[in-house]
């Protein structure tokens, strides 16, 4: 990775956090939770990913329509998250692949 790609990733970064910053409080509060949950859970793809911008698609779409960020995504957070990275390998499985064990023995 070039000192280029490092910049062009961080200018992404800033244009993204400015896209929720756009977003009215509630779903901004949701959105940090959920980027919290996710960090943690850690699905591998996620920093390069579709997914965080594509939650902010989402809530942009749902907010332009008048719709409570709740009734989008429902009252479980973290269920919500699960279900988006249900099929998407972790840190949690390429740690325990590294063990020799097999891949989503952690639960998933």
């Amino acid at each position: 990775m070039g000192i280029q790609d490092i910049i062009e990733g961080k200018k992404q970064w800033r244009a993204h956090v400015a896209r929720v910053k756009a977003l009215p409080p509630d779903y901004q509060i949701v959105y940090k939770e959920m980027q919290k949950y996710l960090f943690k859970v850690g699905p591998v793809s996620l920093p390069d990913g579709p997914l965080l911008p594509g939650i902010v698609g989402f809530f942009e779409e749902g907010a332009a329509a008048g719709r409570g960020v709740l009734e989008l995504i429902g009252t479980d957070v973290a269920a919500f998250c699960d279900d988006l990275i249900k099929d998407s390998p972790t840190y949690a499985d390429v740690y325990q692949e590294s063990l020799g064990g097999e891949p989503g023995a952690n639960g998933k």
